[in-house]
């Protein structure tokens, strides 16, 4: 019977504490929203810090002694959803999927309206290019222009006006002000020119340029959209680790019970193959535990009394008994999906530099566009006279070169770099990557296969591969790492395994196993000295595999040494020449790795990094991560696993192995989507030619404006040729993106 947890176990504490309070908020479209939520908060008695984190949807309050009820309540009276964090794990992980099923229908809906608007507008590029040779489209007539640009405006055009009206509410302009603007003066205007004169309003028309930065800055908003949506990923992932029942044993009774149930000093029974669903200590029972998504290591960890478990971690061949010492928040992996968050919060996405020239802009070219029409009409020109020059000013400062010069480069780039095998998530992974001078890689699964193979095989006087084929023999059916290394690398050769009986794993020694009616033993000394078979002979080359920081397992039949095998995670083919194209490029290299001090300087020598940090856990790797920014250095996190997922968040820059977790890849702003440690050099490479691209895009989008607005102000330009200013400020800004697109990494180029 599974035991449900009742709603008052789950029911949130409604009073404040000293420790920050984290409510998820609804509704927010940009980071005025962010902005203006803060503003609220801060005006809160009792509140003396409040964040608020655009990507996560989340606001962090230090508020002691302040009714939470409150902080939701200011929040709503801003016009924004929110409610308080439930810690429960199944009701955190049901908000965790109905937050993603929300941000994915908005995906979807940004997605339609964008379509729809795309095949509005086309008509008016086609249009163009026959306007570009001073032709005429004859069948662009007024009236069908405003049958195709009217429902861009409108149904495109929302989101922007909404976004608008809250950032002017909040005291703020951002981009959304900029647009909404400018399409509709443009739209505005043309429409006017089509009810005055009719058919014969061409030349002062310009609804392509309303249509057409509507529909490409819509296109920026998905990709801002999907680069939101995994924020919040990592954060389920790291929640799906967390088993939702347990088997409690309480006078003797084993019942399964809901996770949230548990407390601490209670007794668990986790049994072969489940996780572990909380912190604790063992006190019954022996085996070996996968860890790898707190450590790093590549082996499973021996598992006896007193000896900590970790929830989240697979057990493996034996039952555990443990006694519960952390639930819920408390546990290790739900501290290291808090890191996630926090380290996410910590750094919240500086405002976009469309956004930041935007708050200047707006108001400038307003109050020009104001002085323009009024300095017109006082030298006596008419109400259309001084108007014509007004519209020229906002036509021409229309956003649609500085809305193209971010998505422009980054569909161009982020292009490229897929191409070559690297996924970039979002503009702020570029804007720090081009300054990035320190790389802290994790070794297992990083700079080594992570997973053990077979390195050396070692006889007296027998056949090495007989002595191969019998130890992977015996262990055929094991699931053990040790013990697939010994079936791969049999296979490998060609070898026929022979079928196995009456296996017995032995917990941290190896395993016996009777085949082809001979006994075969394949474990560690200890297990050979525990059943009489002398090693002596092998004591040098044992010693000197040792000394290697390999693994060595012996093997024996009816109790003879037969030989030894070592085992290693082998250094990826590709690690030496990353390694060596980072330092090309002044980059310092560092290793950050729970593994054992020995294995990890083993490591750094053979690849000549710069420092190697061992035995490290995810709270370590992130407190390096911190003290090199704290020394002004700009860092790159490159990780495969749940316990990098932290230091990725808190990193400059986090770049995931494609090969490694899901958490690894949803918190990192790069991904590598092959497991070829020489796309870091090659990642950092794109990232700063991308993001060259988007500054010298912003240049031409404000140099046009910096000579077209005095031109237009003072006369010179009527808002056609205004309009074909903008157009051609558009054309540069493409033009130059476009050259990403043949981009390719240094070590391609030189093959």
């Amino acid at each position: 019977m599974t035991v449900a947890p009742s709603p008052s176990a789950l029911a949130p504490a409604m009073t404040g504490s000293t420790e920050p309070v984290l409510v998820d908020v609804t509704g927010m479209t940009c980071a005025a929203c962010a902005a203006r939520i803060e503003k609220v908060l801060g005006r809160v008695p009792g509140v003396e810090r409040a964040t608020v984190n655009l990507a996560l949807e989340t606001a962090e309050i230090a508020a002691p002694g302040v009714e939470t009820s409150l902080l939701v309540a200011a929040i709503e009276r801003a016009g924004f959803g929110a409610h308080l964090r439930d810690t429960a794990v199944a009701a955190r992980r049901a908000a965790l999927e109905r937050a993603a099923e929300e941000r994915a229908a908005d995906e979807r809906r940004t997605l339609h309206v964008f379509l729809v608007a795309a095949a509005l507008t086309l008509p008016f590029l086609f249009g163009m290019i026959p306007m570009a040779w001073g032709g005429h489209a004859g069948w662009l007539t007024p009236w069908f222009q405003v049958a195709l640009a009217t429902p861009v405006q409108v149904i495109a055009g929302t989101r922007f006006y909404v976004g608008a009206f809250k950032a002017l509410r909040g005291r703020s302009a951002n981009m959304d002000v900029l647009v909404a603007l400018g399409t509709t003066v443009a739209w505005g205007f043309s429409l006017a020119m089509v009810l005055i004169h009719g058919d014969h309003s061409h030349g002062h028309l310009y609804f392509e340029g309303s249509a057409t930065v509507l529909t490409l800055i819509l296109l920026g908003k998905l990709m801002e959209a999907r680069a939101k949506r995994s924020a919040t990923a990592a954060v389920a992932k790291l929640m799906a680790l967390r088993p939702d029942t347990a088997t409690r044993v309480r006078d003797g009774v084993a019942e399964t019970i809901s996770v949230d149930l548990l407390r601490r000093g209670d007794l668990v029974l986790v049994r072969p193959g489940e996780r572990v669903a909380a912190d604790g200590i063992v006190t019954d029972g022996a085996s070996e535990l996968d860890e790898s998504l707190v450590t790093g290591e590549s082996l499973p960890v021996e598992k006896r009394v007193d000896d900590k478990l970790t929830a989240g971690t697979i057990n493996g061949s034996g039952a555990l008994t443990f006694r519960v010492t952390a639930v819920g928040e408390d546990t290790t992996i739900a501290r290291i999906g808090h890191l996630v968050e926090q380290a996410q919060i910590a750094k919240a996405p500086v405002q976009r530099l469309v956004d930041r020239v935007a708050s200047v802009f707006v108001p400038v070219i307003v109050a020009i566009a104001i002085l323009t029409f009024a300095a017109w009409w006082l030298v006596g020109r008419d109400f259309e006279g001084a108007l014509i020059p007004a519209v020229a000013v906002l036509v021409i400062a229309c956003p649609c070169a500085l809305g193209l010069a971010t998505p422009a480069a980054l569909v161009a780039g982020t292009g490229a770099a897929a191409k070559a095998g690297i996924l970039i998530r979002d503009i702020e992974a570029l804007e720090r990557a081009h300054a990035v001078d320190v790389v802290v890689f994790d070794k297992t699964g990083t700079l080594t296969e992570g997973h053990p193979s077979v390195t050396d095989v070692f006889v007296l006087g027998g056949a090495a591969d007989e002595m191969l084929r019998l130890a992977a023999s015996a262990q055929g059916s094991s699931e053990h790492p040790l013990a697939r290394a010994f079936v791969a690398a049999a296979k490998a050769q060609g070898l026929a395994l022979a079928p196995a009986t009456g296996a017995r794993s032995l917990v941290g020694r190896g395993l016996v196993a009777t085949v082809e009616g001979r006994t075969i033993a394949v474990g560690n000394t200890a297990l050979m000295a525990e059943i009489g078979v002398d090693l002596r002979l092998f004591e040098r080359e044992i010693g000197r595999l040792s000394g290697e920081v390999k693994t060595v397992v012996a093997v024996a039949r009816d109790r003879e040494a037969l030989g030894l095998v070592a085992l290693a995670d082998p250094v990826r083919a590709e690690s030496a020449e990353a390694v060596a194209a980072l330092k090309a490029a002044r980059i310092g290299v560092r290793l950050a790795t729970g593994d054992a001090r020995a294995v990890a300087r083993a490591v750094g020598d053979r690849l000549g990094l710069d420092a190697v940090d061992a035995e490290v856990r995810p709270e370590g790797k992130t407190a390096l991560v911190e003290r090199l920014r704290s020394q002004g250095r700009v860092v790159a996190m490159v990780g495969d696993g749940i316990n990098d997922a932290p230091a990725l968040a808190a990193a400059a820059v986090g770049i995931a192995m494609g090969s490694g977790t899901d958490v690894a890849m949803e918190t990192a702003g790069i991904t590598l989507m092959r497991a070829d440690p020489r796309l870091v050099p090659a990642a950092l490479e794109i990232s700063r030619a991308t993001w060259a691209k988007i500054r010298q895009n912003l240049f031409w989008a404000f140099f046009y404006n910096v000579v077209g607005v005095p031109l237009a102000a003072l006369g010179h330009l009527t808002p056609a040729l205004a309009g074909a200013a903008m157009a051609m400020s558009s054309v540069s800004v493409v033009t130059n993106a476009l050259t990403l697109t043949r981009w390719k990494p240094s070590a391609d180029r030189r093959r």
